[in-house]
């Protein structure tokens, strides 16, 4: 019989036989629960990440092999840095520092998916990857990062594939990873205050005026678009649902209000209609 297979995403190390696992494998007569034991085991370092598996089953002999795929970079580069989500403006705020084992680490778990060759072209690519994120790479922004990688800096972590910190540079890495975070609340308390100073200042004038204002300040755009309103949004929720600007026209067939008057120039149908039914009875 023709092997069967069955890919789902499991969270690292904590796979269960209820849907979509349990379900799935039933009717191909494998032991559930052996097979649910075997992908915890393999996925065990990856607690708190979803984990793509591939169970292939032979029907025939009830055996089964499990294929473990890993998460994407980005989700890697997080738990290394101990961090929950990136940089929301990665340019200016850094969230974290990670050291050169730690990219190691992840490229070796990642060498199936890259492109580079060799081990210091993959290194190269989890650092691109650090760029976006927001992440230090040994205390410098990933470009300059790549550029010591360049310069042989770190060729011997590199051919020794040195994956493990010690306890001593963990605790220097969350260290670094809290000062980075006060340092970003510290920096947002201090643009907020500027950009409600500068709109407070300016109230009344061309939105664009402002924007232009904050940009000058040095405002990020994320931090712009959550504090200056949208042009015409104030008005729009003040105003009632289906209400008409001055001098907004009538729907079609619809009939003037009590004792309104008609529009200027307008001629009025009742009127009309009395003129033909007198000019009938004279003739």
């Amino acid at each position: 019989m023709a092997k069967q297979s069955v890919q789902v995403l499991v969270s690292g190390g904590q796979a269960t036989a209820a849907p979509p696992l349990g379900p799935a494998l039933g009717p191909m007569g494998v032991n559930i629960g052996q097979v649910v034991g075997d992908i915890n085991k393999k996925t065990a370092s990856f607690a708190g990440m979803q984990v793509p598996v591939k169970v292939i089953v032979d029907s025939s002999t009830r055996t089964f092999e499990i294929e473990i795929g890993t998460p994407p970079a980005s989700a890697l580069l997080k738990k290394e840095a101990g961090i929950e989500k990136g940089s929301g403006n990665p340019k200016a705020d850094k969230v974290a520092d990670v050291l050169i084992e730690q990219i190691i680490k992840v490229a070796k778990m990642k060498e199936g998916n890259l492109l580079g060759k060799t081990l210091k072209e993959k290194v190269k690519e989890i650092i691109g990857t650090c760029n976006s994120m927001g992440i230090l790479v040994e205390g410098v922004t990933a470009v300059e990062a790549i550029k010591q990688v360049n310069e042989g800096k770190f060729d011997t972590e590199i051919k020794s594939e040195k994956t493990e910190l010690t306890a001593e540079e963990k605790k220097k890495v969350e260290e670094e990873r809290k000062r980075l975070a006060e340092e970003i609340q510290k920096r947002r308390a201090e643009f907020e205050k500027t950009a409600k100073d500068i709109i407070a200042a300016m109230a009344g004038k061309e939105r664009g005026d402002i924007k232009a204002k904050l940009h000058e300040a040095g405002i990020p755009e994320i931090m712009i678009k959550e504090l200056l309103p949208v042009e015409g949004a104030a008005a729009a929720e003040g105003a009632a649902p289906g209400a008409a600007g001055a001098g907004a026209k009538p729907a079609p067939g619809a009939k003037p209000a009590a004792g309104a008057k008609p529009a200027e120039g307008a001629k009025a149908e009742a009127p009309k209609k009395e003129e033909k039914k007198a000019s009938k009875e004279k003739k």
